[in-house]
């Protein structure tokens, strides 16, 4: 008869407890009575009229599973950017895609490459999988080909590369990820993020998505938490080789897109008008934001997403976090990013005209000589 240790308790696998939680942007300033959100890069226009409708609908049927391929939604996004259906995959928003990926190629002695202030979820998506993550620096905030293949070894499995960057807004042009690309190993996954890809005006942009298709290597990922407004329904895809298509469909959970997901996601990626719609404010606003905050002697990375980073002084009573805490205390909440390795930095979406301006009023508050 065995005799079971009372003091044994159940033990993560090596690493886990290593990996630092992703902690989202705040959403919430105690005793405020009316709040800007401008920490998570939400659209100010919120979803299309035609995905709410398409989410009512799907009230009915509760009681059944939704269909495990997101069918309806792989069918719209094909039909959208001229796609072959069964090269796309869905997920709970494009974080679930970025895990499944590394579990799929990455494993104990592999090693995962991103860049210096590249999306965090990178690093513990390769972490999760057991692999060793790389970091490979940047160039004025921006992701620099040779320092990334001059970190590739023989074990690396993965490159994650965000672009437009967050949290810095900054762009790569398609020459570079295509030299990227052919410089990587074959057996390398290349994984090109494009969760801000809707906003980006550069010509070369949609090239990304073609080499997705041609290169057996490359992978992009893309969301509807962003231009679509649909963050509350988690919805991303991604598009690639079949071989990548098929180790990620093997993986994934049978239902992991609800019914009223693939109704909405199918519904908006539709609607062309309300996507131009929310192009058209976000170029006009990124713009403005960027004079206003300029204009108060600050320095502001230029950005081609729906958000911008904004650079603060060392000196008490100037630095990210004072500002940071003045701007809650106003109403209007940012992103600080100091996880990113940007102390002394904030990124702040673009939202509506109202809260736009707010933020710039309570910033001009915060830097004027009569503050207290």
């Amino acid at each position: 008869m065995s005799v079971i240790d009372p003091v044994l308790r159940p033990q993560p696998r090596p690493g886990v407890l290593a990996i630092e939680a992703y902690v989202p942007g705040k959403s919430a300033a105690p005793g405020v009575a009316k709040i800007h959100k401008l920490s998570s890069n939400e659209t100010p226009l919120g979803p299309s009229p035609r995905a709410i409708e398409a989410v009512r609908a799907e009230a009915a049927t509760l009681a059944l599973y939704p269909d495990g391929s997101a069918t309806r939604l792989r069918a719209a996004i094909g039909a959208r950017y001229g796609l072959d259906p069964a090269r796309i995959v869905c997920g709970a928003g494009s974080d679930e895609l970025l895990t499944l990926l590394a579990l799929a190629f990455v494993g104990p002695g592999d090693e995962g490459i991103f860049c210096e202030h590249g999306f965090l979820v990178y690093r513990i998506a390769i972490l999760t999988a057991g692999g060793t993550p790389v970091v490979a620096p940047e160039t004025n905030l921006t992701a620099n080909v040779d320092a990334i293949l001059a970190a590739v070894t023989l074990r690396t499995r993965i490159v994650y590369l965000a672009n437009p960057n967050n949290p810095t807004g900054t762009y790569l042009p398609f020459e570079e990820v295509r030299r990227l690309q052919a410089g990587l190993p074959g057996n390398v996954v290349l994984v090109l993020d494009g969760a801000y890809a809707e906003y980006v005006r550069a010509n070369d942009y949609t090239a990304g998505l073609e080499l997705a298709l041609d290169a057996p290597n490359v992978v992009m990922t893309r969301t509807f938490s962003k231009i679509h407004g649909l963050a509350a329904q988690r919805i991303g895809w991604m598009v690639g080789s079949e071989v990548v298509v098929d180790a990620v469909n093997r993986i994934r959970g049978p239902f992991n897109l609800s019914a009223g997901g693939i109704a909405a996601g199918a519904a908006a990626i539709a609607d062309e008008a309300h996507v131009a719609a929310a192009i058209a404010h976000n170029d006009e606003w990124l713009a403005w934001l960027t004079r206003a905050v300029e204009a108060l002697g600050l320095t502001v990375t230029p950005s081609v997403g729906n958000f911008l980073l904004v650079h603060f002084s060392d000196a008490p009573g100037r630095t990210a976090a004072e500002a940071d805490a003045h701007l809650t205390r106003a109403g209007v909440i940012v992103r600080r990013v100091s996880s990113y390795g940007l102390p002394n930095a904030l990124r702040v979406s673009v939202g509506s005209a109202e809260a736009n301006r707010a933020f710039v009023d309570a910033l001009a508050d915060f830097l004027g000589p009569q503050r207290s």
